[in-house]
């Protein structure tokens, strides 16, 4: 029901876009979210974007290099990372929530997509 494409292998410093692209268009009223699991790690919140796009939340380790964005009219919701660093390397999931406001924890989020592979280079 939701299907995350755009990964791939960069050098340090490039950038990449996700997508996650819902089957459903009742999808685009819940909130969505982006995590990201890098091997031996537990799977970590990277960012969210509300139901209408009027707020976004964001780790750390991203704020500033990450954007996530959505159009609705599209089923889409995209994560635009620039900058980025090895230590971003991970597969990428996109997951989508019943709640009106961002959440960060994966339990809080109903479907996930089956994620997609971003290996940055040094």
């Amino acid at each position: 029901q939701l299907q995350a494409s755009g990964g791939g292998f960069v050098q340090a410093g490039d950038s990449l876009r996700l997508s996650c692209t819902a089957s459903r268009r009742t999808f685009m009223s819940y909130l969505m979210g982006w995590f990201r699991q890098a091997p031996g790690k537990e799977r970590e919140f990277v960012g969210a974007i509300t139901f209408n796009g009027n707020s976004t939340h964001y780790t750390d380790s991203v704020k500033g290099r990450f954007t996530i964005s959505r159009d609705n009219a599209k089923n889409t919701v995209y994560l635009q990372m620039n900058s980025l660093k090895p230590e971003d390397t991970a597969v990428y999931y996109c997951a989508a929530s019943y709640h009106l406001w961002v959440v960060t924890t994966a339990s809080m989020y109903k479907y996930w997509g089956q994620g997609t592979q971003v290996t940055v280079s040094s």
